[in-house]
């Protein structure tokens, strides 16, 4: 199994990009099964999703190629070669093979589909793709480990959807499906993140109409048919935060030149009341540390709240701050799961239900840790670049789902990283 070997090497300066977002760009190269031709997507970063979503499409008959560095190309066939199957280990993989349901509903009139995968940080229901689903005209089959949806008709009919919880996944999902449904329809309480916003402005490009990016009202009037485009993913703010932390929590100063302030606005917020400067004109966003970390609390919330993806981040810069801090987890009740790998680090952190308590350190203690997810490997990774001795981090399968080259580009700011093998 692959590791990170990890040694304190001082404040980590210079500058750094992020690429595109894992959460925007595995939903965009599933909106391209919604048109017939070629599709390009640019500032597609190298992630192990990426490379998981293009072998999915190929399953469906798409023919995917990675023209250049962090481009890719889609050829999309007509309806017709289009196979609305493929095979389950695809879809098991990650959480965001869920989303080629709706354009698979919408072009091919049927869905066949493992249940998905994924990081494991709690149950995570599928009932709010499957109920806006059905309310447009889709019949499901499914069983306890797969999904099997049908329509009667040549296309889906419009609906009015009101989603009991923001999420984001459905949003995009619904959003995909209603843009070749026949009428008007409405999503209530949508998930405004960034992320799907981004999604909208591609689906607009190839000939969709929708209102209300950005906002919890989104209106689609469905059209007959829509047409391939070129379209640059927009900027992963987590990893975006990912780099500034870096900066905070070794004292350093880094500059992530293609992060959107604009997009981060309480992360950013909160990372002014730890003690960063952080500038937001220029060229992307830099943060300076201004000293040790101070005490915060932080509470998780839907966009534009403070993301669950960050609080791992959070809560390994607060294990070194100096006072007392509260972070409270309001979306997933097993996101707390790298807490007691923090704790082998020699964090003071104590856990109830929704809520940690964390009492800053003046300094963690390498040893060998495990990674859960995507955000815990890359908050692992961070401790180790202010913990004495050396730290060894397992768990890549879950950083290389959501990191391109992360040692490489923490090498970059002066961090001593190394990947084995």
């Amino acid at each position: 199994m692959s590791s990170l070997v990890v040694k304190p090497a001082g404040p980590l300066a210079g500058e750094v990009r992020a690429l595109g977002a894992k959460n925007a760009v595995l939903k965009e190269m599933a909106a391209c099964l919604l048109a017939s031709g070629a599709h390009h997507l640019t500032n597609v970063p190298r992630i192990s999703d990426v490379t998981v979503m293009s072998e999915l499409l190929e399953a469906l008959g798409c023919r995917v190629e990675a023209v250049a560095q962090h481009e890719l190309s889609i050829e999309v066939p007509e309806r017709g070669g289009l196979h609305p199957v493929a095979p389950a280990h695809l879809f098991e993989a990650m959480r965001a093979s869920l989303v080629v349901l709706g354009p698979l509903l919408a072009r091919c009139g049927e869905a066949h589909m493992a249940l998905p995968g994924g990081d494991d940080f709690g149950q995570r229901p599928i009932n709010f793709h499957t109920e806006g689903l059905t309310a447009m005209g889709a019949t499901f089959h499914n069983s306890r480990t797969v999904i099997h949806a049908t329509t009667s008709s040549a296309r889906l009919r419009a609906t009015r959807v009101t989603l009991e919880y923001p999420s984001h996944t459905a949003t995009d999902n619904l959003l995909m499906a209603a843009v070749l449904a026949e009428g008007r329809t409405i999503i209530d309480n949508a998930a405004r993140e960034p992320e799907v916003a981004d999604l909208g402005r591609q689906l607009i490009a190839m000939g969709a109409r929708i209102e209300g990016l950005g906002t919890s009202l989104l209106t689609i009037d469905g059209v007959a048919e829509l047409r391939p485009v070129n379209h640059e993913v927009v900027t992963d703010r987590v990893v975006s935060a990912t780099y500034l932390a870096s900066a905070l929590i070794t004292g350093g100063e880094v500059r992530v030149l293609d992060a959107r302030a604009e997009d981060m606005v309480m992360l950013l917020r909160k990372l002014e009341a730890m003690g960063a400067d952080v500038e937001r004109g220029g060229e992307g966003v830099a943060v300076r540390a201004l000293g040790r970390p101070r005490a915060v609390d932080v509470a998780t919330l839907p966009y534009p709240g403070v993301a669950t993806d960050y609080k791992p981040l959070v809560t390994t810069m607060l294990s070194v701050a100096e006072g007392v801090s509260v972070v409270t987890e309001n979306l997933f009740v097993g996101r707390f799961r790298y807490v007691d790998e923090l704790v082998r680090l020699g964090a003071n952190i104590t856990t109830e239900g929704h809520h940690a308590m964390i009492r800053g350190v003046d300094r963690l203690v390498g040893t060998s840790v495990r990674a859960s997810d995507i955000r815990a490997a890359a908050a692992l990774t961070l401790a180790g670049l202010v913990a004495e001795g050396e730290t060894t981090v397992g768990g890549l399968e879950h950083l290389d789902r959501g990191y391109d080259d992360f040692a490489g580009r923490l090498r970059s700011l002066g961090a001593n990283v190394e990947r084995y093998p």
